[in-house]
């Protein structure tokens, strides 16, 4: 899953801080609505994904104990449940929430959901599936989030002309195995066929994004909408991994180097300004500096301009746990030349965008993306989720400004 830094959100009601991932953002929004009426209340909806995950969670949790003295605090997410014991012997913590039992009224004590709020993102994230039915043996996630469970067809459309309707201009379809949504439902369907269905039934929608895909399960339906539906933003982000074929059968993933090296070639040929993201880890048990070296190398070979570069860490209960460990040392020095290395290629490519007119949804923050994900700084005084070309003259700091 692609991961994101935190934030905050309050408008009414309790302060939620969100961890990690894209969907988590999604549930922070419904948990915001669920909790509009309560006013002393903060929640840390949680990561665990990595060791440093848990590190910025009970960093969350003091910071906003520090912030909110008397406030009651309750802890949310995959850490809630992966890392129990340990939060709740946190002084900070009021009382933990099951990450299963999150979007449940019941759990939170609120009697009804209530009627939805403004959503705090220009764009809107839509969890269409939840948990992994797959076991990578660096992952813990599946401890904290179950087995896969998808929404159906119709639950979706609700849910994006839910947003829709409070004028969200993109829709992001996330999940924590996204390409796996549709496999448990009672008649088996690929995802490309709901991204199909989003997309006849909602012609106004303008932009449509996809979260982090296993690239070796896209379906056919789903590559040809890639390769040709202008409202697919041409933006791909693997959940890649590695770069070598021995270190990836050892996680247990079910690509190799050759699958995500021909899938991307294959769509930049149909749509050649897609722009590919990859999550890839640093120093798995056993890389050899062989190993290192291909991790390295599919970074240019891919193209990869959007990269999240994870340093391995040893997570509770899972088989890579068990493998011969890499010293902290190396994995940071190898962390570091996979950062390098996906800045170097980022760099040339945004080079390439100088002089391009680029379809821009503005944030707050006077920057917004560009249809490949690029990042831009727009006119001032243009509205939060408004959309605009513009044609950047130079990079400034890793921006296009």
């Amino acid at each position: 899953m692609e991961r994101l830094r935190g934030g905050c959100s309050l408008v009414s009601g309790a302060e939620i801080v969100s961890l990690g991932c894209r969907l988590n953002i999604a549930e922070s929004e419904r948990i915001r609505a669920m909790l509009s009426r309560e006013s002393d209340l903060v929640v840390v909806n949680s990561c665990a994904v990595t060791s440093e995950a848990v590190r910025q969670t009970r960093q969350a949790i003091r910071r906003m104990r520090r912030a909110r003295p008397d406030a009651r605090l309750l802890v949310t997410g995959c850490a809630a449940d992966i890392e129990r014991e340990q939060l709740a012997a946190m002084p900070e913590v009021d009382g933990l929430i099951a990450n299963e039992a999150k979007l449940d009224p019941r759990a939170w004590n609120v009697p009804v959901e209530a009627p939805p709020l403004p959503p705090q993102h220009t764009r809107a994230f839509i969890a269409v599936q939840n948990g992994c039915d797959h076991a990578c043996t660096f992952c813990v996630i599946p401890q904290g989030r179950g087995k896969s469970r998808s929404l159906s067809i119709d639950e979706v459309l609700h849910e994006v002309e839910r947003h829709l309707g409070m004028g969200a201009p993109e829709v992001i379809l996330t999940g924590v195995d996204v390409t796996s949504w549709g496999h448990d439902l009672p008649q088996v369907l690929p995802l490309g066929r709901l991204v199909s269905r989003i997309l006849s039934t909602f012609p106004e929608l303008k932009r449509l994004r996809m979260s982090s895909l296993d690239g070796v399960e896209i379906d056919g339906e789903l590559f040809e909408l890639f390769a040709h539906e202008p409202r697919m933003m041409p933006h791909l982000h693997l959940s890649l991994q590695h770069g070598h074929d021995l270190i990836l059968k050892r996680m247990k993933r079910r690509h190799l180097r050759a699958d995500a090296l021909d899938l991307v070639a294959r769509l930049k040929r149909l749509r050649p300004d897609i722009a590919i993201g990859a999550d890839l880890i640093a120093g798995f048990p056993t890389e050899s500096e062989e190993h290192h070296r291909a991790n390295l190398a599919i970074i240019r070979e891919v193209g990869i301009v959007h990269g999240h570069i994870f340093p391995y860490s040893p997570r509770p209960g899972t088989p890579a746990a068990r493998m011969p460990q890499i010293d902290k040392a190396t994995i940071k020095r190898r962390a570091t030349e996979l950062r390098r290395a996906v800045a170097d290629v980022r760099a040339e490519w945004l080079e390439t965008q100088i002089g391009r007119d680029l379809s821009v949804l503005a944030e707050p923050d006077g920057t917004g993306y560009a249809e490949n994900f690029a990042r831009v700084t727009v006119p001032q005084d243009t509205p939060a989720g408004a959309i605009v070309t513009v044609s950047p003259t130079r990079i400034q700091e890793g921006l296009l400004k």
